[in-house]
């Protein structure tokens, strides 16, 4: 039983090296099979972390997508889920900190008489610059979102700007789900590859 284990995983580790190969040499198809190979598992990984279904996701998109940029980066002597596994957790780890940088919490608890109350205050410490450097952001990803196809373009308004949910999309558009999907991460990869140069000093 062991070896048929070891067997198991030595081929799909071979099986992700030649996918790996061929998506380096510019073969989208084979991204996209490592994606369909491990989507499910790294969802279910980021999910636990995260515990919102739909942010998942996009983080879950997010996270391919950091991948495949990165591609060229990865040793082969390691495993890809496990690299994968690592982009995904440090992406999450990201989302929630930029979540609870929304407030500062006063750690001291009030006893109620239903229940204890926990006080959060918004942080309202001034950063110089940052509302001329967002305004600068907003736009050169404005410019970047209005240089896409008409059918990501709409998809990335969607979700981004007027924050409809999936399902709302694809009632909105008459669109399977899957496809809103695809198209929502293939919206992303072409932003990502647009403003990796233009945004990085910012």
């Amino acid at each position: 039983m062991a070896n048929d284990s070891e067997n198991t995983i030595s081929s799909s580790k071979l099986e992700d090296q030649r996918l790996i190969k061929e998506a380096l040499s510019g073969s989208q198809e084979a991204f996209d099979r490592l994606m369909k190979k491990y989507y499910s598992f790294i969802y279910k990984l980021i999910f636990r972390m995260i515990k919102k279904e739909e942010d998942t996701e996009d983080l879950t998109q997010e996270a391919f997508i950091k991948a495949f940029n990165s591609l060229s980066k990865f040793d082969n002597q390691f495993a890809f889920s496990t690299w994968l596994c690592k982009i995904a957790t440090n992406n999450s780890i990201d989302y929630i900190r930029k979540r609870k940088l929304h407030t500062i919490s006063i750690d001291k608890e009030f006893e109620g008489e239903d229940e204890d109350i926990k006080f959060e205050i918004p942080d309202s410490r001034f950063l110089p610059d940052k509302n001329i450097i967002d305004i600068q952001k907003e736009t050169i990803i404005n410019e970047a979102i209005n240089k896409l196809p008409l059918k990501y373009k709409t998809v990335i308004i969607m979700r981004h700007k007027e924050e409809k949910d999936y399902d709302e999309i694809a009632k909105k558009l008459k669109l399977p789900l899957g496809t809103v999907k695809a198209h929502i991460f293939r919206a992303r990869e072409m932003l990502n590859k647009y403003l990796k140069d233009k945004i990085k000093n910012y």
